[in-house]
């Protein structure tokens, strides 16, 4: 059975991730963009990860540019734009698309366990994916869901 251990991914800084090694966490996947009308939501994605963290939430951040082109074309200048705009301190990864061919297979997988649309796929920056401790997929939300309004669900997962 597909979990999340069966993926890898590059950080933001060019290291190679096994996405297993956060089996047993609590984890909210989500493809950002840097300059989108939703890019506010990495503050409440920063506090759900300070506040839940300790608790086991992992939040996972990959920027994308699939969207009018709403991210930076260097991963380094989106890393020190979410941490000095942001705070951000969770884990970043390199750009990566999510949909069509070139689709990371995390979120080709993502998008099939949780379809959410006629074709299953994404249609803005901001989706989040909630994964159970043992990385299934138990949830998908549109990016105009606000990171706080996904809490109740998050403690449900930390508390169970």
């Amino acid at each position: 059975m597909t979990s999340l251990d069966s993926f890898e991914a590059t950080t933001i800084a060019g290291a190679n991730q096994r996405l297993g090694d956060y089996l047993g966490q609590v984890v909210l996947v989500v493809n950002t963009a840097s300059k989108c009308g939703f890019t506010p939501q990495f503050e409440g994605l920063e506090k759900l990860y300070a506040d839940l963290g300790e608790k086991g939430l992992m939040v996972l951040g990959f920027p994308c540019d699939q969207f009018a082109h709403q991210e930076f074309d260097d991963d380094a200048e989106t890393a020190e734009f979410c941490r000095l705009n942001y705070g951000v301190t969770f884990p970043m990864f390199a750009k990566v698309d999510v949909n069509g061919p070139a689709a990371h297979p995390l979120f080709a997988w993502l998008r099939a366990e949780r379809g959410g649309t006629p074709d299953d796929s994404i249609t803005w920056n901001f989706t989040k994916f909630l994964l159970d401790r043992s990385g299934r997929v138990v949830g998908r939300y549109a990016p105009e869901v606000p990171p706080a309004d996904i809490e109740a669900d998050i403690r449900v997962l930390l508390d169970a």
